[in-house]
């Protein structure tokens, strides 16, 4: 008889469970899991690219490994956010850093990833390039023209928005994807029109070449950059990322308070000339890092519509159903 009994409970509260999840009771988003025995954080590999100033910082001054003593921390860089997303959903990383649109195409690809925090917008920090001696003055001089960009990467949506904006159709230019250093050398030599690069690349080839900018994200795209992480590093280390985000807040710290430290300290790790460096950094505002808020999940649900409106993605996708929920207080108190 207690046999049928409990059996009877744990079937109630299974359909109750069902019943909650299907109306909604259930917040959104990757939650992480209930308090309990974890398993310790043998090996933390984190994604970086040269334009992620807080985390080359907290690199270079090797704060983290002094926080996570008796973790293997190892940093591995990477030339676009789409390369980047790519090691993160196949097992090569734990953690790292993009612009706004690698993570909607790696959702789009079924990629079992999720946001675990970002920084504020940075839209003068990217921007889409012509020549000096260009006869393109206007964002809809570009009809008809090769426009240069990494594809999924921040400057893809920048683009997009472009085109919008100056009432075109997508159709309407030849988008030609390359890796920045490649795209940079097409650029020089006339094989494009144009080009949609983001910062470093766009300081260094503004103090190169003197190119003009059509336009940059401002009143285009807010340009955030997001950390992602891999779900099970998330859901079974949320410690381990708000000791990740103090640290890269006080980096921001550094980069706001004691700006020649900072720009000596990136300069030295990536080989960019100081003052591509010091421009980067002037275009860059505070970046505290901390969990996502209403607003920028809004923000990037308006950049995962756009790309799916275009066909650029096979199917939609729901930002808000990646977004990872950190338990308690801590991780909102990093930023502070």
């Amino acid at each position: 008889m207690n046999a049928s009994v409990h059996l009877i409970r744990r079937r109630l509260l299974k359909l109750l469970g069902l019943t909650a999840v299907s109306w909604g009771l259930v917040p959104q988003g990757v939650q992480a899991q209930p308090a309990g025995e974890k398993k310790p954080l043998e090996q933390l590999r984190i994604g970086y690219q040269k334009s992620a100033a807080n985390l080359v910082i907290v690199k270079q001054s090797g704060w983290l490994e002094q926080r996570l003593a008796g973790t293997k921390v190892q940093w591995v860089e990477f030339p676009a956010g789409p390369q980047l997303l790519e090691a993160l959903a196949v097992g090569s990383l734990e953690f790292g850093l993009t612009g706004d649109s690698p993570p909607v195409f790696a959702q789009a690809a079924g990629k079992d990833l999720v946001y675990v925090g970002a920084e504020p917008p940075k839209p003068d920090s990217s921007a889409i390039l012509v020549l000096k001696d260009s006869p393109l003055r206007t964002l809809a001089d570009l009809k008809g023209k090769r426009v240069a960009l990494q594809k999924g990467s921040s400057a893809h949506y920048l683009l997009v928005r472009a085109i919008e904006k100056a009432g075109l159709q997508w159709s309407d230019i030849t988008p030609v994807y390359l890796i920045p250093a490649d795209a940079r050398a097409a650029f020089e030599r006339k094989s494009v029109d144009a080009w949609a690069i983001w910062d470093p690349f766009y300081a260094a080839t503004e103090l190169a070449i003197a190119p003009r900018a059509l336009a940059t994200g401002r009143n285009l795209s807010s340009n955030n950059s997001f950390y992602l992480a891999s779900r099970p590093f998330a859901t079974q280390h949320a410690d381990s990322v708000a000791v990740l985000f103090e640290e890269l807040t006080r980096a921001d710290r550094l980069v706001q308070t004691h700006r020649k430290e900072a720009i000596k300290l990136i300069a030295d790790f990536s080989g960019l000339d100081a003052g591509v460096v010091s421009l980067f950094l002037q275009r860059r505002p505070p970046s505290p890092v901390g969990p996502l808020d209403a607003k920028t999940a809004v923000d990037q649900q308006r950049v995962a519509d756009a790309f799916h409106q275009l066909g650029l993605i096979p199917k939609p996708v729901t930002v808000a159903e990646i977004v990872w929920h950190p338990p308690g207080q801590r991780l909102a108190q990093a930023v502070r």
